[in-house]
Order: structure tokens, then sequence, then C-alpha cells
């Protein structure tokens, strides 16, 4: 752990505005993120980001982009919306991801990741129409020499393997999540980061319980309290790669982060 640099996502501190993220960054006893970049592409309120971020000394490790149309409401709907699943969706998609890629190199952040949505596993139209279009994303990125991760969680392991092996794009990699693994219901956390680990560029330190109704959601949980077996999950994180604590449920986001680090630092020690 002591070799990677530890952040937190910015979206998880639910800041209105940048002054209030260096803020909550302040508070946690962290000092690098991972920031959701569409807020500054779309939003005047985030104009000034980059120069506060850098006056306060905050680094920005990776970006976050967000497909368009996305509904997380229920299983259903985010199987149905996410990601590039909706061609309806893609110009939208696209476009964002050219300013969010420009932005990116402008400020020199390595990485963006984004969820591709819930691939098929089997050949079909919908699947070789998600290829081309995350084909397409990863030349966006590439131009800009930025990274693009695929955040797991929508997709078995496997699955992510044979996408990553068919496209065969050296920039296209994974941010992993095991929490959402679990929540997803898509494989053992351990098992698949063994199976994903020479395409990790980044890990989400995120816990949760494995639901008891199937096709409905697991549950988030702060960080020690899911079902992550963290000490054996850390030990096949690369040395090389940075863990960003994510925290998308709960009231008690600081109080939750702030847990994250220390089981992160206790377990360091």
């Amino acid at each position: 752990m002591m070799s990677r640099t530890l952040g937190v996502c910015s979206w998880s501190l639910k800041p209105l505005n940048p002054r209030e993220l260096v803020s909550s960054c302040k508070e946690c006893g962290i000092d690098a993120i991972q920031l959701a970049l569409l807020p500054l592409v779309h939003d005047n309120a985030w104009s000034d980001c980059i120069q506060i971020l850098n006056e306060s000394g905050i680094k920005i490790l990776s970006g976050m982009l967000e497909a368009s149309g996305e509904d997380y409401s229920t299983l259903e709907t985010i199987a149905k919306t996410g990601g590039l699943r909706q061609n309806e969706m893609w110009q939208s998609t696209k476009e964002n991801a050219l300013k969010v890629a420009d932005l990116a190199a402008t400020i020199r952040v390595p990485l963006v990741t984004f969820h591709a949505g819930f691939i098929p596993e089997n050949d079909c139209e919908e699947r070789l129409s998600m290829l081309e279009k995350l084909h397409e994303l990863s030349d966006i990125f590439d131009d800009k020499e930025i990274l693009l991760g695929l955040e797991t969680g929508q997709e078995r392991a496997s699955n992510v393997v044979s996408v990553l092996e068919e496209l065969s794009l050296p920039t296209l990699g994974v941010n992993f999540d095991p929490a959402n693994m679990i929540l997803y219901g898509k494989g053992d956390p351990i098992e698949s980061m063994k199976t994903l680990a020479p395409w990790v560029q980044q890990v989400h330190v995120k816990d949760a319980k494995e639901t008891e109704l199937v096709g409905t959601w697991g549950t988030e949980m702060p960080v020690g309290e899911g079902d992550v077996q963290w000490e054996e999950f850390l030990q096949l994180v690369p040395d090389d790669v940075n863990v960003v604590i994510e925290r998308e449920g709960g009231e008690r986001r600081i109080q939750d982060i702030k847990q994250a680090k220390e089981l992160l630092e206790r377990l360091d020690s």
C-alpha cells in the first residue's frame, strides 16, 4: 500500500462546488481524488475547479466519464440503459467523451474510467455494436494519450477479458471495483481480481453485501462491513496501481470514507 497513492472519488463527497470538494477532502485527510469530469464541462459552478485544486494541493489521479441516459433505478433499468447499450444516446456520450478527453489532456489526467454497460457474453448484433463504440471511445482517449478504464461489476470477469482480448487495445484496461461484483452478482471479487489483474489500471475501495433476493441489488456497506475480504484482496492489487475510496450510499459519507482510510492504513501496518 505504501507505494500506491490513496485517493477518494469526488462524487462520493457530494460537493456542490470545488471549494466544498477541497474542504471535504481535507476533513477526510486525503489529498488525491478521482474527479468527475462532466461537471467541469457543463456546469459553470465548476469552471475554476482545477485552479482551486492546484492551490489546495489536491492531486487528480484520474477522471470519470458518465454515459448519457443511464437509469440506475433498478437492475433491469440499468441493464437496458447503462453505458453504451442505448443507440439513441451514443452521439451524446461520444460528444461528452470528446470534451472530457480534451479536458483530461489539458489538465494531464492519465486515466478516465466509465461503465461500458452489460456487454452481452455471446456473439450477437448488440455485442458487436457495443464493442465498436468501445473501440471508438478508446481511440478518442488514446489520441490524447489517456488510458480508458472499464468499471467492473456489470459483466463477469471472464466476459471483460473476452472484450479486452477481442479489441486488443493497449490503452484499454480495467478500473476494478470489488463491491460492484457483489452488488451486481457477477462473481467473487477475489477470483475476479486474479483474472483481471493484468489489465487493472486503478482500484475502487468499496464494500457490499450480497443480495438475498435474486434479481435485486446487493447492499453497499461501509468498507470493512461487507463481504469483500480486504486483506486478501489488497495483496492482489499490483504495486503501481492507485486505490481510490468510493462511497455511493449512506448519509455518513465523511465518516465512512475515514473508516475506509483507517482500515487500509491498518492493513498496511
